[in-house]
Formats: structure tokens, C-alpha cells, sequence
């Protein structure tokens, strides 16, 4: 696709998200922050200094930005690209849910835990029209081992009150992106390993079933070929889901029934996220992980408002 250089100098960018002023707020994985980006000036700022591993991001209800943190679960190897590699000492031994003030800074964790269990490695998320969250866990990938984890969603009243999250998928492998269709009635995520995107309906809030054989799996919706990892997500303004594909560096577009699947390449390996202005605007934000870079396109569909707003 033609696009252009928003930002560059960032490190390993994820989580994007288009605020109401213009700007764009990124997740720097590799740098333990979320910062802003002014596209018509390219200037970047550090709005909050989160630590370990700044994941994904999205707009509340009250206004604020809650970021999945990994825990720092990865270390990174400069080949003239940035590589996410093995888990450091300094990994925190567990994920967060954390929620940050726009206008101070200031970072709170919410949650670490879900039924018990603790965050392994949260990677993003997705708010509903009731002011809960869905997240994916990563989990953590070893030499020689590798976790099982799911889907999760931290309620209203949880995220209010410092309750913990629950379960509400597993097992999966390494899910990754997390998104819902425009009406709110279908669940989407990722595996990163497999190239697998998956649905269920949603039938209460976070509560989903699938409609397959493996109804705790959900449906297959696609199923990537050869050598692609999934990586986050985003659903425009026609439902089609877009997921960051690794290796085939792009979005891979999914249309809403499976029956059609479009792949736009960027010019990085890394490309791992995409965000939307708004349902009033064609324009998107990718983030080229590898390279550092923040980029915006002309999308071949509207954008998509989401629940909340900043």
C-alpha cells in the first residue's frame, strides 16, 4: 500500500490508538512506555512511563487509556531491525492490567490476576459498549516450553473496584490481537504461532460461545498459509477483521464471514498493529514494529468508532 512516515526513532511500537486531538498514542514495547505521536510534526512525547512491557492500548469509558502490560517478558536484539527475543531476568514473573492518565501521566495497575491465576503476558485489548475489556495473554515461550493461556475480560464494576479479571476463553496458543465486530455481537483473536483467527458469538458480557466442534476454541474463521505469524488487531468500519501478519510483513484484511481475505504489504517484517480515525475517515495508523516507525495509509474502508473515545 502507499503510506507515509508518521514517526520514526520509536521502539517497537504497538497499541496504536487516534485520539479526538489528532494525535496518535502508541505503546514503546521495547522502551516501558506509552508515548504520543503529532503526525503533522512528527514530534514524539513520553506521556507515561509504564515499565516492563507497554503491550496494547485502548480508550475507556472515563476518558483514560488502559494498557496490557507483558511483564517485560521480552528482550530485544538489534540486527538493523528490532527483534523481540527471549524472556530477561528482569521479566516481571507476571502480566498487568494498568490504566493511565492522559493528562498527568500517572499509571495505575488494576488487575494482575484472573480466577485465581495470575498474568502471564496481556497483549491487547478491546472495550465494550458496557465499559468492560476483553484481553488476550500471550503467555510466555521458552526454549523448550511454552504456557496455555486465553481470553479474559475485566468487567466495569472489576476495573472500578480493583476486582480481577475472568476467564473467558482457553486454551489458545499464544493469542495475540483481540477485537469485536461493529455491533458488538461476535469476539475475534489471533494466535500468533498458528496465523489462526478465531471468532465466537457473544452472549452476554464476557460470556462467548463458539460454533464449532471445539465450542471452548471457537470457529475458525481463517487460517493464514505458509509462514505467517498474527500479531494485534483492529475491525474497520465493514466488519472486515486486520490483523499485523509477521514475516509476510502487512495487515491481512479478513472480511466478516471468512470468505474473502486481502493482504497489504509494508515494507517491514514486524508490522504488528493498525488503528482507525474513526468511522468518518478512510485513514490508518500502522505500526512497523521493526523499523520503528509509525505509518499512515488510505484504507480501502471506513474506519470504525469504537466504544470510547479520548
Amino acid at each position: 500500500m502507499e503510506f507515509e512516515v508518521v514517526a520514526e526513532g520509536l521502539r517497537f511500537p504497538e497499541g496504536p490508538v487516534a485520539l479526538a486531538d489528532g494525535s496518535v498514542v502508541v505503546c514503546e514495547i521495547a522502551r516501558g512506555t506509552v508515548s504520543s505521536v503529532t503526525p503533522d510534526t512528527a514530534a514524539i512525547e513520553v506521556i507515561a512511563e509504564c515499565g516492563g512491557g507497554p503491550n496494547g492500548a485502548a480508550v475507556g469509558p472515563d476518558g483514560a487509556l488502559y494498557v496490557t502490560n507483558n511483564g517485560g517478558c521480552f528482550d530485544y536484539i538489534d540486527i538493523g531491525i528490532l527483534l523481540p527475543g527471549g524472556v530477561p531476568d528482569t521479566y516481571w514473573g507476571h502480566g498487568a492490567i494498568q490504566r493511565v492518565d492522559l493528562d498527568s501521566g500517572e499509571v495505575a495497575t488494576l488487575c494482575t490476576t484472573s480466577d485465581g491465576r495470575e498474568l502471564r503476558a496481556p497483549n491487547d485489548l478491546i472495550f465494550d459498549a458496557a465499559g468492560g475489556c476483553y484481553f488476550t495473554d500471550h503467555g510466555l515461550r521458552l526454549e523448550r516450553t511454552s504456557d496455555r493461556t486465553g481470553i479474559h475480560y475485566l468487567s466495569a464494576d472489576a476495573i472500578a473496584s480493583g476486582g480481577e479479571a475472568t476467564e473467558v476463553a482457553f486454551p489458545l496458543d499464544a493469542p495475540n490481537g483481540v477485537g469485536l465486530s461493529p455491533d458488538g455481537t461476535r469476539l475475534y483473536a489471533a494466535e500468533t504461532h498458528t496465523g489462526r483467527l478465531w471468532e465466537w458469538d457473544v452472549v452476554g458480557s464476557g460470556q462467548v460461545e463458539g460454533r464449532g466442534l471445539l465450542d471452548a476454541k471457537g470457529t475458525l474463521l481463517h487460517g493464514a498459509p505458509g509462514y505467517q505469524l498474527f500479531d494485534s488487531l483492529a475491525v474497520d468500519g465493514e466488519g472486515w477483521i486486520c490483523v499485523g501478519t509477521l514475516a509476510n510483513g502487512g495487515i491481512t484484511a479478513v472480511s466478516p464471514d471468512g470468505s474473502q481475505v486481502e493482504h497489504h504489504p509494508f515494507d517491514d517484517p514486524l508490522v504488528t498493529n493498525i488503528c482507525f480515525e474513526g468511522a468518518d475517515s478512510h485513514i490508518a495508523y500502522v505500526t512497523a514494529s521493526g523499523t520503528g516507525r509509525l505509518l499512515r495509509t488510505t484504507w480501502p474502508r471506513r474506519g470504525l468508532d469504537l466504544s470510547f473515545r479520548a
